[in-house]
């Protein structure tokens, strides 16, 4: 399989109170993680991920409770957010099998979830078009920060690993696909998101919406009950 092209230019150029703010709390994070892991890609991506695995569970059950609450279909928004977790959670799943968090990372990653969940939740409850935009500029940062993880690898600072088990069979990868061919991915996953939550905000906004960039195929995980039917 081959990763869909990703367009790094793509940016929202802030636009109102709401944009900035969450443009200036996505550019704090950035600083956090730039000084805490500096090129340590691996482990970066593996905190990281547990915390961008929470919006989409946070606005897809948000969204679902807002639809029962109204009786009205949610437009697709639910199943969207709901995979964008699961898609999260896989990335997760494969890079603890490149680089293995050390305790004082797993701590990281226990008070982290606990903290941006609790943030996020009451942020998307009331403003949640700011939520999306935190998440789009967040998927930005992740888009760049792959970007800089593949340097590292084409230029002989990290070694080129086979790619885990696990990434072959969610992407589809080839028996012989390497920590680079998941890296592509992954960082096409997050394009893709930054551009789904860019253009709910929009569209929360009142704003035009925006193009998508193309989401690898990947395997869709079925529910037990699917499974035993």
């Amino acid at each position: 399989m081959i990763a869909p092209l990703v367009d790094l230019s793509v940016h929202h150029a802030p636009k109102g109170v709401s944009d900035r703010v969450a443009w200036g709390f996505v550019k704090a994070l950035r600083f956090f993680a730039d000084t805490f892991f500096a090129k340590r890609y691996g482990h970066r991506a593996v905190v990281l991920e547990t915390v961008a695995a929470v919006p989409g569970m946070v606005g897809a059950t948000l969204n679902h409770l807002k639809a029962l609450r109204r009786m009205k279909d949610d437009n697709g928004w639910i199943r969207t957010l709901m995979d964008e977790a699961e898609n999260e959670r896989m990335h997760l799943m494969t890079f603890i099998e490149v680089a293995q968090p050390t305790l004082f990372e797993r701590f990281m990653v226990i008070a982290v979830q606990w903290v941006f969940y609790l943030f996020f939740f009451g942020l998307y409850l009331v403003s949640a078009k700011t939520a999306h935009r935190v998440v789009g500029y967040f998927e930005e940062e992740a888009v760049l920060s792959y970007t800089h993880y593949l340097a590292e690898i084409d230029e002989g600072r990290s070694p080129n690993v086979a790619a885990p088990a696990i990434a072959l069979r969610y992407w589809n990868l080839p028996a012989d696909a390497t920590l680079r061919d998941v890296v592509l991915v992954v960082r096409a996953d997050e394009a893709h998101h930054r551009d789904v939550n860019h253009g709910f905000a929009n569209e929360l906004g009142g704003l035009a919406p925006i193009p998508v960039a193309p989401c690898p195929v990947h395997v869709e995980l079925q529910p037990n009950w699917k499974a035993a039917a």
